[in-house]
């Protein structure tokens, strides 16, 4: 990586930085005191990655040392990889894994010794019992067969069908394919209109392991921003005219991680842009039952006549349990059958124990997800209230639904935050694990739907760990301007 290849939108001046670094000498060579005050500002995100820093004359003329001191400091930030340089560029802050890299989501579980705030997933219902033993009793009647059902049990198709036909979109059962988790959905969607080199439009902020499947393709994603006020579908339109992409990914409700939706006249401009430009739109609906307040959003597919380019993903994990890993996908049935070829590379059928269950669950399911609505509700409400009397400083916006809060700090030290709340026990996602190239340092999501007990010990030490990051300030710079 060179700094050709940064987005180089900020500088930062001598004097500046100067203040930035406060009372920096400490004993020994003053060059290395020096590299260590520049190293914790870019690690806190003081110094935000990808800004140019002053040349090393205007910086060893604002700290009053040696342009040498200035030049080895730089030079040993070089060989550490927190910073890049290249003539007529400058000198740029990065970070040993790249600029503004895009952090994984951490592995599930593994120290239960750790507050958890890095899972965005409710516990199961207290129907889930009962589900199973009705399914165990169903299941005698499937037992005769081979049990691998590439598109999935039949009860099952048709409990998904009649789902999207409550909902306003009338549905066969030959247009659901069941996947093993809403993960393979998106797998198999991607697997089967991109490979390497083809491009791939997704939100951003976005569903990370989303990214992670157009990567594994070798497709490059291509970022629509999509902010507090949700997606800008002229963008959108735009992006797509531009880049040809062959196939757009979006959570059009409760959007993992800032929890926007599509409102309906959104929702039918992003179906005629797919119209318009032939190009399969994606609509991952995992979230769509967990609306809090309000009435729920329509469906994406709307009244079902695109589903020649509009294709709609739902799951069990969000709205029951995750455990249960069952999925599916409502396309038009020659896609159906073509995913359900892509998927034999991969397995050859989801459980039907399972099916069986998550249809008895889609079956009471407005008993249920009313009782998970109301429990959501209470944990968001204690969550944004325990962070805005523990961490004024945050903005924290209430949404309308989902399981996390996408939280502003105010300062690009999200990466910095979540690695201090391991010290304080509290396991955290950052904001960069949900862009395409990192960025998002400013913001962090907080899953409000585990207990309130651990909710509450997990504000604790997210401030604490506040706390020790200090007092972060940045005052934004002009960006950097071609001379032509």
């Amino acid at each position: 990586m060179t700094v050709s290849d940064l987005p180089t939108d900020r500088r930062v001046s001598g004097a500046r930085v100067a203040r930035l670094l406060g009372s920096w000498q400490q004993g020994g060579p003053a060059y290395a005191a020096l590299a260590d005050a520049l190293r914790a500002a870019i690690l806190s995100g003081t110094l935000p990655l990808s800004t140019r820093l002053p040349g090393e004359r205007e910086l060893a003329d604002a700290l009053g040392v040696s342009r040498t001191t200035a030049t080895a400091a730089y030079g040993l930030l070089r060989d550490e990889g927190y910073v890049v340089s290249r003539r007529g560029s400058g000198t740029v802050t990065t970070l040993p894994s790249g600029p503004g890299a895009r952090r994984p989501m951490p592995v599930l579980g593994g120290d239960d010794s750790l507050t958890d705030l890095s899972i965005a997933a409710p516990s199961a219902p207290s129907a889930l019992h009962g589900a199973y033993l009705a399914a165990l009793d169903a299941l005698p009647r499937h037992l005769a067969g081979s049990g691998y059902a590439p598109l999935g049990l039949p009860v099952l198709r048709e409990a998904v069908a009649r789902w999207y036909c409550e909902r306003g979109t009338p549905t066969s059962p030959d247009q659901i394919l069941v996947t093993t988790g809403a993960q393979q959905a998106i797998h198999l969607l991607v697997a089967a209109h991109a490979g390497p080199g083809d491009r791939v439009v997704v939100e951003q902020p976005t569903y990370p392991h989303a990214v992670d499947v157009v990567r594994a393709a070798g497709a490059r994603p291509v970022p629509v921003p999509s902010g507090a006020d949700g997606l800008d579908v002229d963008l959108l339109e735009s992006t797509v005219r531009q880049v040809a992409p062959r196939l757009v990914y979006l959570i059009p409700d409760h959007r993992n991680p800032t929890g926007t939706s599509l409102d309906p006249d959104q929702r039918a401009a992003v179906r005629a842009v797919a119209r318009r430009h032939r190009t399969t739109v994606v609509g991952d609906e995992v979230l769509t039952e967990l609306t809090i307040d309000g009435d729920a959003p329509a469906s994406f597919p709307g009244d079902g006549t695109a589903s020649h380019v509009v294709v709609a993903i739902g799951s069990a994990s969000k709205s029951f349990w995750g455990g249960l890993r069952v999925g599916w996908v409502r396309a038009h049935p020659d896609l159906v059958a073509r995913l359900a070829s892509v998927r034999a590379h991969v397995d050859i059928g989801t459980p039907p124990l399972e099916q069986l269950v998550v249809a008895e669950l889609l079956a009471c399911a407005a008993d249920v997800l009313a009782s998970r609505r109301a429990v959501l509700r209470e944990r968001r409400d204690l969550l944004v209230g325990l962070l805005r009397e523990h961490l004024p400083t945050w903005d924290v916006p209430v949404p309308s639904g989902g399981l996390s809060l996408w939280v502003d700090l105010g300062a690009p030290v999200s990466s910095a935050l979540a690695a201090s709340a391991l010290r304080h026990g509290v396991r955290l996602v950052p904001g960069p694990a949900f862009g395409v190239d990192g960025g998002l340092e400013d913001h962090v999501r907080v899953p409000f739907a585990e207990a309130p007990d651990v909710l509450r010990r997990g504000v604790e030490g997210l401030a604490a760990a506040w706390g020790d990051l200090g007092s972060v300030t940045w005052e934004p710079v002009a960006p950097i301007r071609a001379v032509v």
